[in-house]
């Protein structure tokens, strides 16, 4: 989904009010995404779920490109609902239990990403998300249907570490913080 854009005009000279000077300027906001961290506990380690995005830019990419399940907030939406709602398209699983905020983090291209830690378990290989149409190849004039995940995987800390992307392993951080604290 392309970032959302405000528009707006300008009708000032030198910082006054002039009817007769017209501008039209484009800022380009950031875009806004909610998800849910499900961990679970084996053999007394903490083990996080993490998706890898689906279709053809993410195929040949592992380390830093997974993701905790997220999704765009849309306008005026409470920024956990989008998490609960995003975490069961992209997942097929309705997210239950008690919540641990993570807080928000700005990925390096400028998403705004809030976040919420559930322990809970599943099949990893279980799992189906949405699907997404794209132009693919592009600039091709033809269409083809991705799944927005291709799949999902536990991974314990370390590991999840190296495969999430870098800017949301300040989540790992604050779930092994509120975990320890007894959260």
């Amino acid at each position: 989904m392309p970032a959302q854009l405000l528009r707006y005009q300008c009708a000032f000279a030198n910082g006054v009010p002039d009817s007769r000077v017209r501008s039209d300027y484009t800022v380009r906001m950031p875009r806004t995404s909610a998800g849910l961290l499900m961990y679970r506990r084996r053999a007394g380690q903490v083990e996080l779920l993490l998706v890898h995005p689906g279709g053809p830019f993410w195929k040949n990419r592992d380390e830093g490109a997974w993701s905790i399940p997220k999704g765009e907030v849309a306008p005026g939406e409470d920024e956990l609902a989008a998490a609960k709602r995003e975490f069961q398209e992209e997942t097929g699983l309705q997210p239950t239990g008690e919540l641990i905020a993570l807080g928000t983090i700005t990925q390096k291209a400028g998403k705004i990403v809030h976040a919420w830690a559930f322990e809970g378990d599943c099949d990893p290989r279980l799992i189906r998300s949405n699907d997404f149409r794209v132009e693919w190849p592009a600039g091709s004039g033809r269409f083809r249907t991705f799944a927005e995940i291709d799949r999902a995987e536990f991974f314990a800390m370390a590991e999840a570490r190296r495969k999430l992307n870098p800017a949301q392993t300040v989540f790992l951080d604050k779930l092994s913080a509120a975990l320890e604290a007894g959260s």
